[in-house]
């Protein structure tokens, strides 16, 4: 009889980072995501380029050995930062210790995520999720760490799940909530540049190559562009104005 399957247990999470979760009432440690080692391939080019840039041109050759020596394969400071979520938030950490503490349900992060051509043929995709403490100081998390489609995913969408409630019952109480440039009333949406527009006369919210534009009834042109990378909380954004669109008034 075959033995049952064992699920892998995760590593543990470091004292300080235990206790920064505990002092914010992040809850139960949830995942953690790791640096993104390089492969071997990637590693002997690194290190190709470094022994010719030395051997020929000395400056060449130094700009890649800081870049070998900034990978997590070598270096033990880049290796031990770690993205840890919670059940109510999250911790950055590096090897000194915690570098960021987040809950869900108050924190903002803007999302830039560009895809990468060369000659017509798709090279690979850039993250940069740039999150703000409470000091307003900015704390960005890129594609350095591992399955960034996944971390920066659950972040968007647990940002989302905590917050909407609060943002539609600000709405039904008469207040503004803005998403960056963008101003959101239970009445309709507005700029600065553009005024106002009511939620009636939306006809679409569309998002193309990393812009939403948000279509007037009646008018060719689109009332406003604005980029995704400036617009904090984009997943709760575009939850928000659906919810309101799809309920009757």
């Amino acid at each position: 009889m075959a033995a049952p399957a064992v699920s892998p247990v995760a590593p543990p999470v470091p004292e300080a980072v235990a206790a920064a979760a505990a002092a914010a009432r992040l809850g139960e440690h949830r995942e953690t995501f790791l640096p993104k080692r390089h492969g071997v391939a990637r590693m002997a080019g690194l290190v190709l380029f470094t022994l010719l840039g030395l051997a020929c041109f000395v400056l060449p050759g130094l700009v890649f050995v800081r870049i070998l020596l900034q990978t997590p394969n070598v270096s033990r400071k880049q290796a031990a930062k770690r993205l840890h979520y919670f059940e109510h938030g999250m911790v950055v950490a590096d090897h000194t210790g915690p570098v960021g503490v987040f809950r869900w349900d108050s924190m903002a992060v803007l999302q830039e995520i560009t895809q990468r051509y060369a000659n017509g043929i798709y090279v690979g995709t850039t993250y940069v999720y740039t999150l703000y403490k409470q000091d307003g100081t900015p704390l960005k998390l890129t594609g350095f760490y591992a399955e960034p489609e996944r971390w920066g995913s659950i972040l968007q969408q647990e940002i989302t799940a905590w917050q909407l409630t609060g943002v539609v019952a600000a709405l039904q109480r008469g207040e503004t909530v803005r998403f960056g440039d963008l101003a959101v009333t239970g009445g309709g949406i507005a700029t600065k540049k553009r005024g106002a527009v009511a939620w009636n006369e939306i006809q679409s919210v569309e998002i193309k190559n990393g812009t939403v534009f948000v279509g007037r009834a009646g008018k060719l042109m689109a009332w406003s562009n604005t980029p995704v990378a400036k617009i904090p909380n984009f997943f709760l954004f575009l939850a928000t104005v659906d919810h309101i669109r799809s309920t009757p008034r």
